[in-house]
């Protein structure tokens, strides 16, 4: 399928989920992060779910993090370029909701995008060979060119994969995992 085939059916099948569907499905998913060899790392960029869009809610996997003693790092957006400042998450970060309800630091320590080592990748679908649609604004993908070559770039899906997405652009940058409440990806 193609992109702009995939943005609204998964959109649409995330508004059919409940509350607590949502709730289940990011426990599952954060409970199958664990199983993943990547919590050596300082470093782990972490998007803050947006409720109004039915995103997974990462507050799991933001306890999971803290309770390892990671270095948290959120985002703010840019809409004028479609770009991302990094901010560490500390105790004094005041967050806001910004005009598209998108959780965001208000001011903080910055983190450049070469020292993050973990990335967990919001989406709305992905397929068997990484590839992910995302909002359609290319925020990540922005934010992914500019990290190290070896930050690990992992997906989180209520859903299982796609066959294939049929127009990547060679630009789009592709996932190194994909989570789901059932099946762990690796690319």
């Amino acid at each position: 399928m193609k992109k702009a085939d995939l943005r609204p059916k998964y959109k649409a099948l995330r508004a059919l989920l409940s509350h607590t569907e949502i709730d289940d499905h990011s426990l599952a998913i954060a409970n199958q992060l664990l199983k993943l060899t990547i919590w050596d790392y300082n470093f782990y960029h972490l998007f803050l779910t947006i409720e109004t869009q039915q995103e997974i809610n990462t507050d799991y996997i933001l306890n999971i993090l803290s309770g390892k003693d990671k270095n948290i790092v959120i985002s703010k957006s840019n809409f004028s370029n479609n770009t991302l400042s990094n901010f560490l998450l500390t105790d004094a970060t005041t967050l806001k909701l910004s005009t598209y309800n998108i959780p965001e630091p208000i001011d903080g320590i910055p983190i450049a995008n070469t020292s993050i080592d973990v990335v967990f990748v919001p989406l709305l679908a992905f397929d068997l060979n990484g590839n992910r649609v995302g909002y359609g604004k290319g925020f990540y993908d922005n934010f992914l060119a500019d990290c190290k070559p070896e930050t690990i770039k992992i997906g989180l899906s209520f859903f299982e994969a796609e066959a294939e997405i049929e127009d990547v652009y060679k630009d789009d940058i592709s996932l190194d995992y994909c989570v789901t409440p059932k099946t762990i990806y690796e690319f």
